[in-house]
């Protein structure tokens, strides 16, 4: 049967702002898809079938089997939590629930620290290559759900992003009342960060009596792994509070893990914008492309990635005012550069 749907993005249904009528499992959300109201109606069991047939990364065991199972323990439902018969007729504009299963995963060599945890908080040191939450290939090897898995707190809900590769601070908020005021908090960037990236170390970088301030328009095309530079005016601003040598012994460990390099340089960044790889794009043209960056100034392909090889740049403070106590609050990641 030839199906043509449209399945609404995650962040759609949080704007809906359905409760989910299946609990999170696993550390994971049930997954949520409305038949699109151009669609013809469709049996629950084809709908499902065809939603699993083309996940692009689909674990292949997830078999007609396993697809009735899901029916058989009443985990395929409706908004209200109405199970689903495999012959039940699902209209257009209805929603279905149901649990998918991911597919393999190559799990992440690196250890998740919390840094701090109160009955409202809990904020960790992500290392490199875990994602914030789950997204494309990237579901169980995530922050969010290894943190879920850990701390059995099932409604943890990062209250920002960091990118895959960066390393360092990282909030998530435990209770869901809790969620808009901390994930609002961020959006308007209200967070003071500060950022720690390796590159060659270049004594003219060291800032002077004035300001250094990295500026260009940076675009981000959705499907395009790398961002690219325009002659537009900069949306993107980038302050450089330090630039030092590192040590004899970190340069040590940065060689055990990249081979002979020059001098390496610990360069210190306070991002005013946020831009898709705004910081590795700044570090890239001026000269210093961050250590281990597998897309700038070079893409290598994802099948290439080396885990002992990791991008060195680390989220090292995040300071902001509570929304609740209205206290100062800071948090600064101990993860070394040298082996992160």
């Amino acid at each position: 049967m030839m199906i043509t749907l449209k399945s609404m993005s995650h962040r759609v249904v949080q704007k809906a702002k359905a409760s989910p009528p299946l609990p999170i499992r696993g550390g994971l959300n049930p997954s949520r898809v409305i038949l699109p109201r151009d669609a013809e109606p469709i049996p629950a069991g084809d709908f499902v079938e065809h939603l699993i047939s083309s996940q692009r990364h689909r674990h292949p065991l997830d078999n007609a089997r396993v697809l009735q199972e899901r029916f058989d323990a009443g985990e395929v439902v409706n908004l209200w939590g109405r199970p689903y018969a495999p012959a039940d007729i699902v209209q257009p504009g209805e929603d279905i629930w149901f649990y998918r299963m991911p597919a393999a995963e190559r799990p992440i060599p690196y250890e998740i620290l919390i840094i701090h945890e109160d009955e409202d908080l809990l904020v960790v040191d992500k290392p490199p290559y875990l994602a914030t939450m789950p997204r494309g290939r990237h579901i169980t090897e995530t922050a969010l759900v290894k943190m879920r898995v850990l701390t059995g707190h099932q409604e943890l809900t990062p209250a920002h992003r960091l990118d895959r590769l960066t390393s360092g601070v990282l909030v998530m908020v435990k209770r869901p009342e809790l969620r808009g005021m901390y994930q609002t908090l961020f959006a308007r960037r209200e967070a003071t960060k500060t950022y720690e990236a390796i590159g060659d170390y270049r004594p003219e970088l060291v800032p002077g009596d004035e300001p250094l301030i990295w500026e260009s328009h940076i675009e981000k095309v959705r499907g395009q792994v790398q961002a690219y530079v325009t002659d537009e005016e900069p949306n993107t601003r980038t302050r450089v509070v330090s630039v030092t040598p590192v040590t004899d012994d970190e340069q040590a460990q940065l060689e055990a893990l990249h081979g002979h390099l020059p001098r390496q340089g610990r360069y210190v960044l306070a991002p005013e914008t946020g831009k898709t790889h705004q910081l590795r794009i700044h570090m890239r043209d001026a000269g210093v492309p961050i250590l281990g960056d597998p897309l700038y100034p070079v893409l290598h392909a994802v099948d290439d990635e080396d885990y002992t090889t990791p991008m060195h740049l680390i989220a090292r403070t995040l300071t902001f005012i509570d929304p609740q106590s209205g206290e100062e609050r800071t948090f600064t990641s101990t993860r070394s550069m040298g082996s992160l």
